[in-house]
This record gives C-alpha cells, structure tokens and sequence, in this order.
C-alpha cells in the first residue's frame, strides 16, 4: 500500500535469463492482486547482480509477460513518478542513503565474500 491508500503492487524480475514459469506465475498473481484492488502494478528490473545478467533478457521478459496478456501502469518503458524503474539506474539515490546511515553510524561493514555468506544462509539454524 502506498500512502492515501492506493494498492501498489510490485513485480521485479532479474534479467539472467529468459522468464521461467516459477516468475510468470509470480506476475500473473502480482497483476490480478493490483486489478482486483483497483490498484498500480509496478515493473521493476533487478538488474544489480551484474555478473548474472543476461544481454537482452530483460526485453525479452517483458514481450513474454506482454505475449501473456500482462500489462503495468509503471515500468522501464512506461515511466512513472517513482521511476527509473531498473535498478541500476538507482544507484545514486542508494549511495545517498547509505551516507545518511553512515552519518548516523547504522552501518554495519562486511567484506564477507558471496560464497561466505551463502554458506552462513544455508547453514542449519537451530
């Protein structure tokens, strides 16, 4: 929900590759979940994972979920008042707010590798 009320609703997909099945049933919930509620839906790209993006896959994501009948009030191409809709694209806002944390010492530095902190993620907690 955004402020006011209003139903915004939010599908995000990565571009590492063509869109599966698992993310069209994704969408297709997030799209019916904003038409019932008389609400937005959001397209954004979560293109940040550098090393996995796929050349292309983004654009081919979306004529896939346009092929299957889906459709957003805001997005990459569509635009919007919250935009820019590919994350990539954020960066600089995402750099100011970590200087506002930093600022207020709430930052909390690791330099933990990927493959560290997916082996604490997948470790057995009690």
């Amino acid at each position: 929900m955004q402020a006011g009320g209003t139903y915004r609703g939010r599908f995000a997909p990565s571009p590492t590759g063509d869109l599966h099945l698992g993310c069209a049933a994704t969408a297709l919930v997030t799209w019916i979940a904003a038409r019932e509620a008389g609400g937005r839906l959001v397209l954004r790209i979560e293109d940040i994972d550098t090393p996995r993006v796929v050349a292309g896959s983004a654009e081919r994501q979306l004529e896939d979920l346009r092929w299957l009948g889906l459709d957003w009030d805001e997005g990459p191409q569509e635009g919007g008042a919250y935009g820019p809709y590919t994350q990539s694209q954020r960066f600089d806002r995402y750099e100011r707010a970590l200087e506002r944390l930093a600022a207020r010492d709430l930052l909390y530095f690791c330099d933990c590798s990927r493959s560290e902190i997916a082996r604490v993620a997948s470790a057995p907690h009690a």
